[in-house]
């Protein structure tokens, strides 16, 4: 790819470095200082993989001693290790040895390296998507629900579904802020797609250039298992570059007005693998796209609006702050549903222990745990009451963590975790003194269940979903406690 001008960015627009002006002392190193939620944090994290790590080699060893009879097992242990164990694994090592500064590439949201940067821009959001949309590109949708039950469905009928979402990849601390895709002939598994992250303010590429907006683009070349992780997912032509003069030439044939400065020799070119473990080409050059240029047809600026994505714990090191925007994230439903769940299982077992319908050698946590199989060593008939009364106290305890939960309720998150995190470890504790192994015949759905609420409470997404709910109450609280005062002034 040629430049049409010199290098983007002058002297004058390039920060002031150590050649410049010597500092008149070094600083000074400070020491990293987490307070004790964080702590609390990385500890759930860990101990989740831990706990997942687990509970993977217990369903392998009950699948072992069943014979593996059931399709059941071995569906249930690889969604277990593609989309719970080796994901969280690859986040807790790819914290140790993954920068979390710009490097020219994105990460996947397990911390593995993802795409290339292979493309920066100027221009409005509006631009942006105007440029975009009127060169032939298709606004990608939001990963959600239904639109991963729209593309495992269109994937598998081989239907068109041309605002298929792509995957959450991350640079600067957050996901991309918006993406774009061009199905091939109508097929699922082929797309061209690219991915805009916003830079942050007064930010600069590595060199000095100034630019609002870099891009990974890819091609998507089929469906595949990813290398890594295992996971269903698109696997990429090793060719970045060529997708990425795609993108440029796109843009420059339905806008003329468009100009493309190059960066010779941005990064070294290089052979590596992204997240999903495909081969990567580049020869290292950085197209910046000037789209500024570009006329807005009226009523853009409002329509094409790109909203800012929530930042995560990788912003720290480069200074930018959390959005105004709060998403629930996936990973809080499914925590507060589980919470929920168990909820409505002690209403269910309280009515049926008032029916008759259960007895108390079903529920050993009331005599601590000495039931035997010839009774239980509480009366009945005296005890019933009493058994179904504390049922509807954890109920309702357990309703109320789960709507906190919701909430987004850092407290309620980490009363749910260390109750999950307690139960799990009491269940392996058991078994390493002599007790009944855990498998399908006595607790292993109860241990998949704490198991389970552990990593989605755990996740990233979770956290800052709590930190940031938890900021916004705290600054409502003293913008009210602002106005209650400066009312008490005027009176």
């Amino acid at each position: 790819m040629s430049s049409d001008t010199e290098r983007p960015g002058t002297d004058q627009d390039r920060p002031a470095t150590d050649g410049d002006s010597a500092p008149a002392s070094a600083p000074a190193v400070r020491r990293r200082r987490f307070p004790i939620p964080a702590l609390l944090d990385q500890a759930f994290f860990v101990l989740g993989g831990v706990a997942a790590t687990l509970l993977a080699v217990v369903l392998v060893t009950d699948g072992v001693r069943s014979g593996w009879a059931q399709i059941g097992f071995y569906v249930a242990v690889w969604v277990l290790v593609a989309y719970l164990v080796l994901p969280r694994l690859h986040r807790i090592l790819t914290r140790l040895y993954v920068p979390d500064y710009f490097i020219g590439r994105a990460r996947t949201s397990d911390g593995l390296l993802g795409d290339p940067v292979n493309l920066a821009l100027q221009g409005s959001d509006a631009q942006l998507v105007h440029a975009m949309t009127s060169s032939g590109w298709t606004r990608a949708d939001e990963v959600t629900v239904r639109s991963s039950r729209r593309i495992i469905t269109a994937t598998l009928t081989r239907r068109s579904y041309h605002r298929a979402p792509v995957s959450p990849l991350f640079v600067f601390g957050r996901q991309q802020d918006v993406a774009f895709q061009q199905e091939v002939a109508g097929n699922p598994g082929k797309r061209h797609h690219v991915r805009f992250w916003r830079c942050p303010e007064d930010w600069f590429l590595p060199g000095g250039f100034p630019v609002e907006w870099v891009a990974a683009g890819t091609f998507d070349r089929s469906v595949g298992l990813s290398l890594f992780t295992l996971q269903v997912t698109h696997k990429i032509s090793p060719d970045t570059d060529q997708e990425r003069d795609h993108i440029v030439a796109s843009l420059r044939e339905h806008h003329p007005e468009v100009t493309v400065d190059v960066i010779q020799d941005f990064s070294t070119g290089y052979h590596s693998r992204n997240g999903g473990g495909d081969s990567i080409v580049t020869d290292g050059d950085l197209p910046v796209v000037d789209l500024r240029a570009i006329p807005l047809p009226s009523g853009a600026a409002e329509r094409d609006a790109i909203a800012p994505v929530a930042a995560t714990e990788l912003a720290g090191a480069l200074g930018t702050s959390s959005a105004t925007v709060l998403r629930r994230p996936v990973t809080t439903h499914v925590g507060a549903l589980m919470l929920v769940a168990r909820g409505l299982a002690y209403a269910l077992q309280a009515v049926l222990l008032l029916a008759g319908a259960a007895s108390l050698d079903d529920l050993t946590w009331l005599d601590g745990g000495t039931a035997t199989a010839g009774g239980s060593t509480l009366d009945d008939a005296s005890t019933r009451p009493i058994a179904a009364a504390l049922l509807g106290v954890a109920t309702l305890l357990w309703l109320l963590l789960g709507a906190l939960v919701l909430r987004g309720s850092g407290t309620a998150r980490l009363l749910a975790l260390s109750s999950s995190l307690l139960s799990t470890i009491t269940a392996f504790a058991a078994v390493l003194q002599g007790g009944a192994a855990i498998s399908l015949q006595t607790n292993l759905g109860s241990v998949a269940f704490d198991i389970l609420v552990l990593l989605a409470l755990s996740s990233r997404s979770s956290r800052d979903y709590a930190a940031a709910k938890s900021r916004l109450r705290a600054d409502r609280r003293a913008e009210s406690r602002s106005r209650r005062g400066a009312r008490g002034r005027e009176g």
